[in-house]
């Protein structure tokens, strides 16, 4: 049962009442329409998208968190809906700070709040603070420790397989496509990445290799396919080992790939010949990436080769962790960090791993995302189904505004391919570039279903 609502009621239309804060938080008029619940609309009649009103209890959530974390609440919680093209919303660039990893929070300044507190009374929304969503993390323990690493990961990964299903596609990779050409499929984009990892690798048959982050084993399983490889992956999800270890078996590599349940820092059966780490490094945290790489390199034999694929922030000045009080830091990706990629660099240089390559695959996330957003909206009864309509609402906000600040360059994503330094300090990298890149597409080489 909802708490119940106070303030002073009015036969004033809802949004005449509201409009004046969102008037107040853009600094000019509404770019979309505003519906009420009680009907009544305003804002440009041709606009693409609407914002749904559906209770007081929407001013609630942002009355007791001013700002971004209340706004996404809301959203979550089904009291605020986005009807539409959810891209043309978030383009309302003065809803959006300057701030790489928050891209959804709301610029509240005194005036902001008076209005926001005139329009919660004059639509009956003072009250108690509403119960937070289900879908808010809340880490606890020592922050990065494997345990709280674990549930973090957990709340993040953990939602269903078939829910990623809907949104991945056949591929079932969770990270940036790579599109050497323009035409490929969402499918063909995530081989082709795959490809360019193993190329930057130097795979050759026999080769022993180590996959951090495995997610449903699309490196290791392409790896073992087209490259001949003996592959360990290892994921801290238990979804994802469960559906990975069935895909392995389904194409008949369980005598060539493993698929362990198992924390980075736990593993110490190395030498392997090559590691990839494809979109794990966010969850490590600045304060233990020297700790990461270090493990890493301890597991490479001389002269193997370590390439980390990872979301970073363009600008060095920066923090790396996602605020906890932000929507990713509570919905998306709790304890996470967006490291700066010269930092990367250069902690990989002070620990004896020379980098030999570096390449921005930023403008591919942002074709990636959309592409993952057009999954979900074509199924979407069915992913709030599988996962939760609050879920669901998490993910489709996510990866839009990520692709977005992908386009705007607010965030970006690098492969980084680095050499464990040999004693003579020779390499084996080919020093022509072109040699590593991927000239066409790459077919998956799974079964359809898989």
């Amino acid at each position: 049962m909802k708490p119940l609502l106070s303030g002073r009621h009015s036969a004033t239309p809802v949004v005449d009442s509201i409009a004046p804060t969102v008037r107040s938080l853009l600094g000019r008029e509404l770019p979309f329409r505003l519906r009420g619940w009680d009907g009544s609309e305003t804002g440009p009649a041709d606009s693409p998208v609407t914002v749904v009103i559906h209770s007081p209890l929407a001013l609630r959530y942002l009355l007791w968190a001013p700002g971004e974390l209340g706004l996404a609440r809301a959203h979550v919680a089904g009291e605020l809906d986005i009807e539409g093209d959810i891209f043309k919303l978030l383009n309302a660039r003065d809803l959006l700070v300057d701030e790489v990893s928050e891209p959804y929070e709301l610029r509240f300044n005194p005036k902001s709040l008076g209005a926001l507190a005139k329009s919660a009374f004059n639509v009956g929304a003072i009250g108690p603070p509403p119960p937070r969503p289900i879908e808010e993390a809340k880490p606890r323990g020592l922050r990065h420790s494997i345990g709280r690493d674990a549930a973090s990961v957990s709340h993040h990964y953990d939602v269903g397989n078939d829910f990623y299903r809907i949104v991945l596609g056949p591929s079932w990779t969770y990270s940036c496509g790579y599109w050497p050409t323009g035409d490929m499929t969402l499918e063909q984009a995530q081989a082709s990445k795959y490809e360019l990892v193993s190329r930057k690798l130097g795979l050759r048959e026999g080769m022993r290799l180590l996959d951090v982050g495995c997610g449903w084993g699309g490196m290791v399983i392409h790896a073992a396919l087209h490259h001949g490889v003996r592959a360990v992956g290892v994921t801290i999800s238990k979804e994802q080992q469960q559906k990975a270890r069935e895909r392995v078996e389904e194409l008949g590599l369980g005598d060539r790939v493993e698929i362990r349940l198992q924390d980075y820092r736990e593993i110490h059966d190395g030498p392997f010949d090559a590691i990839s780490s494809i979109g794990m490094f966010e969850h490590v945290g600045e304060e233990r990436m020297k700790e990461y790489l270090s493990d890493l390199r301890d597991l490479l034999r001389p002269g193997g080769r370590l390439l980390n694929h990872a979301i970073s922030r363009p600008d060095p000045s920066r923090r790396s962790s996602i605020r906890p009080r932000s929507f990713v830091g509570r919905y998306v990706f709790p304890d996470g960090a967006l490291v700066e990629v010269g930092r990367v660099v250069s902690t990989m240089q002070g620990l004896g791993l020379e980098v030999r390559d570096l390449q921005s695959l930023r403008e591919h996330y942002a074709r990636t995302l959309r592409a993952w957003v057009a999954n979900l909206e074509s199924q979407w009864d069915e992913a709030q189904r599988l996962a939760g309509p609050g879920r669901a609402r998490v993910w489709r906000l996510y990866m839009a505004g990520s692709a977005l600040g992908f386009e705007d360059n607010r965030i970006s994503v690098h492969q980084v391919l680095a050499v464990r330094t040999p004693p003579d300090g020779k390499s084996d990298v080919e020093p022509n570039r072109s040699l590593l890149d991927v000239p066409q597409p790459v077919d998956l080489g799974l079964p359809s279903g898989s």
